[in-house]
């Protein structure tokens, strides 16, 4: 039997199987992609407190050793795509950074998580600070959501598709291909999202399912064109699968006890 495609990812664990690393390898699956993965911290909602953030670092030994083992399973040649979420310490965002620099990657998807929910203003402004200048100059691509459109780019306001455009263009100064996330945020009946491949834009809409967030929609979209490139997808084409795949997806959600709704990755 071939090898099928495989696709490594890092990322946080969220026990509510609705984020993060549980959402990145049933894309995988769901797609027709191996997925390998390393943890960088757990997540584990309080259910007890409003289903607050309780933020767990994994220490930066097991995630070296996590790292050191995943690249050890496959070479580069067929181990040649990745995705990175959420890392949530300068100390993890070191070790991660450390550990891609081992292998030389065709396509690394980076969904930029900028604030790391539970942590102090001042940590999420230090895990900002080494996300920007040790991870995102290693990215291929970045899938930034509006919040982080802003951040990156230096923008005051993103409040129309023209906006996101504007930014999607000055983040992709530094990064191939930029795909800015509008989904729900933007005003009108289309959730609307928007590469920028260095050349030229391009938008992929459909029509919004309610006006409120559904947890996990960012990391399905990211896991999926990661998988897509994966499979040999250009980069346009991958978009377009991954939108479809995600509204999809958003449409067959699933409602829990928890205050959100969560993407089925496994819509058909």
């Amino acid at each position: 039997m071939p090898t099928p495609p495989v696709a490594y990812v890092i990322a946080g664990s969220e026990a509510t199987g609705g984020a993060g690393f549980q959402v990145d390898l049933k894309t995988y699956q769901q797609l027709g992609v191996y997925g390998v993965g390393t943890l960088s911290c757990i997540v584990a909602f309080d259910p007890k407190n409003n289903w607050g953030h309780r933020f767990h670092p994994v220490p930066r030994q097991i995630i070296e050793e996590q790292i050191e083992v995943a690249l050890a399973c496959f070479d580069a040649d067929v181990m040649n795509t990745a995705k990175v979420g959420m890392l949530g310490t300068p100390e993890t965002i070191d070790a991660v950074a450390q550990g891609l620099a081992q292998r030389e990657w065709k396509n690394l998807v980076v969904d930029p998580v900028l604030i790391c929910k539970g942590q102090e203003p001042g940590a999420a402004l230090d895990t900002d600070n080494a996300l920007r200048e040790k991870v995102l100059p290693l990215a291929s691509v970045v899938t930034p959501n509006v919040f982080e459109s802003k951040a990156l780019s230096g923008m005051a306001e993103i409040n129309t598709v023209e906006d996101l455009e504007e930014a999607a263009k000055r983040i992709g100064e530094s990064v191939p291909y930029v795909v800015a996330k509008g989904g729900v945020e933007l005003p009108g009946d289309e959730a609307i999202d928007v590469l920028w491949d260095g050349k030229e834009i391009t938008r992929f809409s459909a029509p919004k399912v309610g006006n409120q967030r559904v947890s996990g929609a960012g990391c399905t979209i990211a896991a999926a064109i990661t998988a897509e490139l994966a499979k040999g997808a250009d980069i346009k084409t991958a978009v377009g699968n991954a939108k479809k795949f995600v509204t999809r997806g958003i449409n067959a959600r699933v409602s829990a006890n928890t205050p959100f709704d969560t993407v089925w990755q496994g819509a058909n």
